[in-house]
């Protein structure tokens, strides 16, 4: 195993994935606050989906003094879609603290003394942006290390054994890049399904596939059913205006711009108003830890509301709703507009 990070930097060299937080192979160090955002967006996230995020913020907000100084509420909307809200809450947090300290921490260490930075994206700034030594590892690098020294104790059982197997193959040198190129390798070749192990460059002391288990691995513990929630959503319009409100900077969809709901999150009990409520078919969403049916009840009225804020509709834009909110939307737009 002594010439896997040589030879992984050979291929890296000639076939890195071209992404627009990155540097390219052996060039100048990468900016730690592209790095950060960029490993802040792709905690719990495709990075597919990152792309067209990470290249809208870098536009409003060019570094870190900048988005240190946005609204919040400017922030969240922008983040709308890409889910787990208290992300964002930390990004800004975090931007404003390295703002006030002059810079980021250049050590793993101090990186993680910085909001919503923790083990792995700690070690992913420092050795990306810094070149320090740290073995980072993601789901794609659980992978490839489980594949190459042919782990098969399950998920997540097996995580310190890989982190630990990761650490005996980090270089001292180019380590941002042989992270990367690692990150690469789980990516494009060594996938969970069908890994092109014929092209890959570490295939000759891969035991996995000297075994033919290389598809199987890592092996993963049987998931537990997700228990099943319920709540209502109430989507309220006076026929030029609609009733939003701001959801509590803390918890699900933390801070984000929301339909009045009720019942799914510990939350408000009631309707925000007293109304014809029409009820229309409920809606499906996935979190994390459990699924949810979302009734929509929709009424067209001017009572005076307990709760929420109206939004005229002509300003009313649902892109600065979160996922769960835009089905919302989607049921109800069709009958508002009848």
């Amino acid at each position: 195993m002594r010439d896997v990070a040589q030879r992984l930097l050979e291929w890296y060299d000639r076939h890195a994935r071209v992404l627009p937080w990155r540097v390219p192979p052996g060039g100048s160090r990468a900016d730690p606050y592209r790095v950060w955002l960029s490993e802040i967006m792709l905690q719990q996230t495709t990075v597919a989906a990152v792309k067209s995020y990470f290249e809208r913020f870098i536009q409003l907000w060019p570094d870190v003094h900048s988005l240190a100084a946005a609204d919040d509420s400017a922030v969240m909307a922008e983040w709308a879609g890409l889910g787990y809200y208290a992300r964002a809450r930390n990004l800004l947090a975090c931007a404003r603290q390295v703002a006030a300290e002059g810079g980021f921490p250049v050590t793993r260490a101090g990186l993680q003394t910085l909001p919503g930075i923790g083990p792995y994206t700690s070690a992913a700034i420092a050795a990306i942006a810094y070149d320090q030594p740290e073995t980072v590892v993601d789901g794609n690098v659980e992978r490839v290390v489980a594949r190459l020294f042919a782990v098969e104790t399950p998920l997540p059982a097996a995580k310190r054994e890989l982190v630990d197997l990761a650490e005996t193959l980090t270089p001292n040198g180019r380590s941002g890049d042989y992270a990367q190129a690692m990150m690469d390798l789980g990516a494009t070749i060594c996938t969970p399904r069908n890994p092109a192990c014929v092209i890959c460059p570490l295939s000759d002391g891969c035991a996995a596939r000297r075994l033919g288990i290389a598809p199987e691995l890592p092996r993963k513990a049987p998931r537990k059913a997700k228990p099943q929630r319920a709540g209502i959503a109430w989507v309220v319009t006076d026929g030029t205006s609609i009733l939003l409100e701001r959801r509590p900077p803390k918890g699900l969809l933390g801070g984000t711009l929301a339909f009045p709901s009720t019942g799914w999150d510990g939350g408000a009990a009631t309707a925000p108003l007293d109304a014809a409520w029409r009820k229309l078919e409920p809606i499906q969403h996935v979190f994390t830890h459990f699924s949810l049916e979302m009734q929509v009840h929709l009424a067209k009225t001017n009572a005076p509301a307990a709760r929420g804020h109206w939004v005229r509709l002509d300003h009313f834009n649902p892109a600065d709703l979160p996922g769960l909110m835009r089905k919302v939307w989607a049921r109800a737009a069709p009958e508002i507009a009848r």
